[in-house]
């Protein structure tokens, strides 16, 4: 049992040697990005996690809190900044065409919450910049979803026939186009400047 470490730290040096000699940090990185973000996608949607949170953890309360502190200032945007004679019952908006949006517990932002703090506990860097990483990009994503919710609100008003497709193809996956920025900053501004000390 004990001699298969030596065969193992053999093939992880030829494969550093590999990516190093290729310049394959940058892919191999984006390739582990790209798993961790799809892999607890699927632990939440597809493996009960949400279920077992929603039973289990009381995570029904904390879903609904955070829909509110989205609706409440996206509607105040709407109505005050953009000027839509807007009501609101609960977490939703109600438009004078008789559009409306309903910003229901999936909606909240918990699922990306938890995903950038995954993401950001597996990826290596240096601690002391991750503590205040991590509630900086919660802060983002949060900045997001009321963003997501007020672009929403402008396609109800005026392009409501196209609606569902750019809630699902384009401000869903925008979340992920910002959660994919925050951390490029964060590879090239923290960790890679931190390795290249290590190597130096």
């Amino acid at each position: 049992m004990w001699k298969i470490f030596p065969v193992i730290k053999t093939y992880y040096s030829q494969a550093r040697s590999f990516i190093d000699k290729y310049k394959l940090q940058p892919l191999l990185d984006v390739i582990t990005f790209m798993a961790i973000i799809v892999f607890f996608h699927f632990l939440w949607w597809n493996f009960g996690l949400k279920k077992f949170m929603l039973e289990y953890l009381s995570f029904s309360e904390l879903e609904q809190f955070m829909a509110h502190q989205v609706a409440v200032p996206s509607a105040w945007f709407v109505k005050h900044v953009i000027g839509y004679d807007i009501k609101t019952l609960g977490n939703t908006l109600y438009f004078p065409n008789n559009g409306y949006i309903a910003v229901e517990g999936s909606c909240s932002g918990l699922k990306q919450f938890y995903q950038w703090i995954i993401l950001m506990v597996l990826f290596p860097g240096p601690w002391k910049h991750k503590l205040w990483y991590i509630p900086m990009g919660l802060v983002v994503i949060h900045l997001i979803n009321i963003f997501r919710i007020i672009v929403l609100s402008v396609v109800v008003m005026h392009w409501p026939q196209q609606w569902d497709f750019i809630h699902l193809w384009i401000m869903r996956p925008f979340f992920y186009v910002v959660i994919f920025i925050m951390w490029m900053i964060w590879e090239e501004k923290y960790r890679l400047p931190k390795m290249k000390q290590k190597s130096a």
